[in-house]
């Protein structure tokens, strides 16, 4: 039996509330979200915004001795434009930039893609049930809760010309010389130390995969390789990409490591961390913020273009929401004025 719920008829004179009344709430919990989150955007700008602006500043200057316009010698800080850059890509310092650009890049490419395989093989380790779980998950961290230096330290006592490494291979290779040694030196300790970063990570995404998906799959009839490759990899893969795009970000920054295993001045592992440490080294503050910036710039270019490629157009998504929004709130306030 339909009910019929009588309202009062509205007032000759009265008018519906206005979609400015309406959106008042939304305004004011707006307002309200941006006043909370304004210290921490100020603190944000200070620690994070006020060095890049002063990097970028310090970038445009030269220090020292030189000649200005009409031929006098002045020293001090003098405005030199891009010079700084130019520099950098095409002056003195270009073979050092595009030498240490690769080895950033190879150190980048190369230990990531390692660590992520080890990294995924470790966690289907320790997702399995077995005697010692416990035991073998609190042991992975070990490696990656050693600070770098320390780690970078016991690695290079072990590739000492007498150290363990040239003991178990049964040759004499000079591992902290110049050469590929020096790379694969670097590679293996730095997979070492952070695999099992990536491989937590991941134990973490798969924990999370109900194991009644897996069931099914196998009473389906899939093998083991078919559910990894079906079900496993596109439910972890969320956890998989931050874990590679965290990895990505911290390897383009790779300083400490090869600065203690192999040496400041060895060509062979140079970073751009390292050449911009070594020209503020040098009181040549303005090359190292050039250095600094276009570090700065590249790994930007590459947390962006892994975001686009392979993880979620965060600001797409955005964009797509805002005009949903607002058709529900239009939607919702057509339903106020309706009695059923």
């Amino acid at each position: 039996m339909a009910t019929t719920i009588a309202t009062a008829p509205e007032q000759p004179g009265s008018a519906p509330p206005s979609p400015a009344r309406r959106g008042g709430a939304p305004e004011r919990s707006g307002r309200l979200a941006a006043l909370l989150l304004s210290p921490t955007f100020a603190v944000l700008a200070l620690v994070v915004g006020y060095p890049i602006l002063a990097a970028l500043r310090e970038s445009l200057y030269r220090r020292g001795q030189g000649l200005d316009e009409e031929g006098f010698v002045v020293q001090g800080d003098r405005f030199s434009g891009l010079d700084n850059y130019l520099d950098i890509f095409t002056g003195s310092g270009a073979p050092v930039f595009w030498g240490a650009l690769w080895n950033t890049t190879f150190f980048t490419v190369t230990t990531v893609a390692i660590e992520t395989v080890i990294g995924m093989c470790m966690a289907l380790i320790m997702h399995r049930a077995f005697r010692g779980r416990a035991l073998v998950r609190a042991s992975v961290l070990v490696p990656w809760a050693i600070p770098t230096a320390v780690s970078a330290l016991m690695w290079r006592w072990t590739f000492q010309a007498d150290g363990v490494a040239n003991a178990l291979i049964g040759r004499e290779v000079l591992w902290t010389t110049e050469g590929l040694q020096a790379k694969f030196a670097v590679i293996i300790a730095d997979t070492w130390k952070t695999a099992p970063f990536v491989g937590l990570l991941v134990l973490a995404g798969l924990q999370l995969i109900p194991q009644d998906v897996h069931e099914a799959a196998r009473v389906d009839g899939c093998g083991a390789w078919q559910r990894f490759w079906r079900i496993t990899l596109p439910l972890v893969k969320p956890v998989l990409l931050v874990a590679v795009l965290f990895r990505l970000l911290d390897a383009l920054r790779m300083f400490d490591l090869p600065f203690v295993l192999i040496g400041a001045d060895k060509e062979s592992v140079r970073t751009l961390s390292m050449v911009a440490f070594d020209e503020a080294s040098n009181l040549r503050y303005g090359s190292a913020a050039a250095y600094s910036t276009v570090l700065f710039l590249y790994v930007a270019a590459i947390a962006f273009a892994f975001v686009k490629l392979l993880g979620a157009d965060i600001l797409g998504d955005m964009r797509e929401a805002k005009p949903k929004r607002g058709l529900r709130a239009r939607r919702a306030g057509k339903r106020k004025g309706v009695t059923s």
